[in-house]
């Protein structure tokens, strides 16, 4: 936005490689600072992430966020911050997708998400990966059940390699982003992704569309990113992210983020 009056009044943020550096794992003091002055300026910030709700609410207790809302697994969650508990959920059903990547991607492992406990999964994932308890189930087990989010992790495969693999795949009744840092598919329900969330928050918010903002880095964001009337991609993405932004910010690593948000809220 080149107004100078102009100031989004609905901002969206996502976490890893936006908010928080992967490298340390911590969001830093002046991304935490440029989020509060924003806050405190009157905007709504809504964290917008891939994340369960379980993995979301450290996020929500490092930035110090007390009210307000959170989209975790790309939006088929809906978080009340205050309350640290999901509001409202959309769900798939797993079997079609799971017989589907199974085949496609021989010797994968995977994760559904078990809202609020954790996620049954078909062999262990190292710690740092998932959030909250590890259950471990078959993949039968798994087709009986409808979930908000499906991980499949593709090991010792690299990111590029599964990208190449699900070039022009549609999986059935789903929507799904692979991961730019982890050779991973995250599936969430058809229709669902952050941009299609937030559209909805932001009617119910009564925000109007052209006062709305949204950074990411990744894949996943991409329907944020052409969502909002000012889309930021972060330096550190890959071109396909960058090209759907209005703006392309510097890295996480160099604080990108405050360097836009302070335009409007320092």
């Amino acid at each position: 936005m080149t107004d100078a009056a102009w100031k989004p009044r609905l901002i969206a943020l996502d976490v890893d490689g936006t908010l928080l550096n992967p490298d340390t794992g911590h969001i830093s003091a002046a991304v935490k600072a440029a989020v509060h002055r924003a806050i405190d300026a009157g905007s709504q910030v809504v964290i917008a992430t891939g994340r369960t709700v379980l993995g979301t609410v450290p996020v929500l207790d490092e930035l110090d966020l007390t009210s307000g809302f959170a989209l975790c697994s790309n939006g088929a969650v809906l978080v009340d911050v205050a309350a640290r508990e999901a509001v409202s959920t959309e769900t798939f059903e797993l079997a079609p997708v799971l017989a589907e990547l199974s085949a496609r991607l021989p010797g994968a492992i995977f994760a559904a998400e078990n809202l609020g406990v954790g996620n049954l999964v078909t062999a262990e994932f190292p710690p740092n990966q998932l959030e909250g308890e590890q259950r471990l189930a078959t993949v039968d087990e798994l087709a009986a059940l409808r979930v908000p989010r499906l991980i499949a992790s593709w090991i010792g495969h690299s990111p590029d390699e599964l990208e190449e693999r699900l070039a022009g795949v549609e999986l059935p009744s789903c929507t799904f982003t692979l991961d730019h840092y982890e050779p991973w598919v995250t599936v969430t329900p058809k229709g669902v992704s952050k941009g299609s969330a937030l559209e909805k928050l932001r009617a119910e918010l009564g925000v109007p569309g052209e006062d709305t903002f949204a950074a990411g880095d990744g894949g996943n964001d991409i329907e944020m990113l052409r969502w909002a009337a000012h889309g930021v991609a972060m330096g550190q993405g890959p071109e396909l992210v960058r090209a759907a932004a209005d703006e392309v910010a510097g890295p996480v690593a160099e604080d990108g983020l405050p360097a836009v948000l302070d335009r409007w809220f320092r």
